[in-house]
């Protein structure tokens, strides 16, 4: 079962490996085809009504592999409207062919009458909001033919009806398709098991890669809305500093480039005028002393309360007193965390109500307590479990990134290079997660994070080669993650 968010991920993901969107528009209309050939005999008529978008590109498809039947094609609107270039081919390829085909201006013309099959494609999975015309009317219109005569068919979802919760979209009074049959591709999504439909799962085939590894699509989830304002993209505390300044700092940095709107780090007063000298666009906190530890941990979940995400452990030092402090905090946010560094260790024996998102590489995984393996497979496996086992996200750092969430989902990311085993890429990934975190669920963040922050390694490598520095990655971090 797959929402439908993640099943737009897949689709740019499946484009980026080679298997282009309109091979699998065509795989999708002959699985709709298929359908309607089972539920009607040859010669019988099917009435296909389109949307401007893919979905209505699907029926144009299935048309096609309905010689045999007496076949017209509504659009809902004019051909020049339609919304992407696949979708607009396949409507030219139906005209040039001579299958039967009308442009709806008005949709309260539509009649099917004597229809046997009727095809909803007019919305797909991304509706959102109640229907409007001239959806809602063609809705009505559809419904009136099945309650007469017609067997509907729906393409991925009835329109109306959203996908992932089965209920009409825009509250129980509104309209949407009352479909017989609904054809979905790649996988079921939540919704349409609630649905009192037939339903079939078509493989179109997405490959298993475009699921198991991040990719473009996994960026698709991200974004500043047009009308947001200060704060509602998230604002991140950095905790970390003593023994070393450039961690928190690198930490800092990459969650404002990752799209933070804030950033404060709280870190020892020895180190903090530093830390502030690597740029102007931190708010630094200074706290007595030269390291921290106990003393700290009021005015540090006081701080914390105040933030979206803490990212926790950059150049923290693992002196008793502060793995001490780690521990205590730890034990009573509530918040999400991004927990890095010196400050894993204590992790395994905690127990926290807080959202842990964990960042080892593979000898703090294993000082976790954790277990790898050379074959990726058999690695992955190893960290689902051990995520499983913890109760919190991982993000396990290697030539190939492992992420793994709580309830056992696993994705792969093979962005990055051996440029970046030097020393400070580790906190910028943090980093970059952790301002993730602020605006979406702890395990899209950390593959996301992952995915970025490789391409902000290839693209530095590209000019720099193996030569790269940790700072050559935050720059480059808006491209990676908002220019694909």
């Amino acid at each position: 079962m797959i929402s439908t968010d993640r099943m737009a991920a897949i689709d740019a993901n499946a484009a980026a490996l080679g298997v282009p969107r309109k091979q699998l528009m065509e795989s999708s209309g002959n699985a709709v085809a298929r359908v309607v050939r089972s539920v009607a005999e040859p010669g019988e008529s099917v009435e296909l009504v389109c949307g401007r978008g893919n979905n209505g590109g699907d029926a144009s498809v299935a048309a096609r592999f309905l010689s045999g039947y007496d076949v017209t094609v509504h659009l809902l609107g004019r051909p020049e409207s339609i919304t992407t270039d696949i979708a607009g081919e396949n409507w030219e390829t139906l005209v040039n062919a001579g299958i039967p085909t009308e442009s709806v201006v008005d949709a309260g013309s539509l009649e099917f009458g004597t229809a046997d099959v009727v095809v909803d494609a007019m919305l797909g999975t991304g509706i959102s909001g109640a229907l409007r015309d001239p959806e809602r009317t063609a809705a009505e219109r559809i419904n009136d033919a099945g309650e007469a005569r017609a067997t509907v068919v729906s393409v991925d979802v009835p329109s109306g009806i959203d996908a992932d919760t089965g209920a009409p979209a825009g509250g129980a009074d509104a309209v949407a398709v009352d479909a017989d049959h609904v054809v979905t591709f790649h996988d079921e999504k939540p919704g349409l098991g609630s649905l009192s439909v037939e339903l079939t799962v078509a493989d179109i085939g997405i490959p298993e890669a475009a699921e198991r590894f991040t990719g473009p699509g996994d960026l698709l989830g991200i974004g500043r809305a047009s009308d947001s304002h200060k704060g509602e993209n998230g604002e991140v505390l950095v905790v970390g500093g003593g023994p070393y300044t450039g961690a928190p700092t690198l930490s800092a940095r990459a969650a404002l480039r990752a799209g933070a709107d804030l950033v404060r780090v709280a870190c020892p007063a020895a180190v903090a005028r530093e830390v502030q000298g690597f740029s102007e666009n931190l708010i630094v906190h200074g706290l007595s002393g030269e390291t921290l530890g106990p003393s700290h941990l009021a005015r540090i979940r006081e701080l914390a309360a105040d933030h979206d995400t803490v990212v926790f452990g950059p150049g923290l030092g693992d002196a008793e007193a502060t793995l001490s402090f780690v521990r205590e905090f730890l034990a009573e946010h509530e918040g999400r965390i991004v927990v890095d560094a010196d400050a894993l260790r204590v992790v395994p024996d905690m127990e926290t109500s807080a959202e842990l998102i964990c960042t080892p590489h593979q000898g703090e995984l294993e000082a976790m307590g954790g277990k790898t393996a050379a074959d990726p497979d058999d690695r992955a496996a190893l960290v689902g479990e051990f995520a499983a086992d913890l109760g919190h996200t991982l993000l396990v750092k290697g030539a190939v990134d492992v992420v793994a969430s709580p309830d056992g989902e696993v994705r792969l990311n093979r962005t990055g290079n051996p440029g970046m085993t030097v020393g400070g890429t580790g906190d910028v990934l943090a980093g970059t997660v952790g301002a993730l975190a602020a605006t979406t669920d702890p395990f899209e963040a950390a593959a996301t994070g992952a995915y970025a922050n490789g391409l902000a390694g290839d693209s530095a490598a590209e000019t720099n080669g193996d030569g790269l520095v940790a700072t050559d990655l935050i720059d480059r971090l808006p491209q990676a993650l908002y220019d694909e």
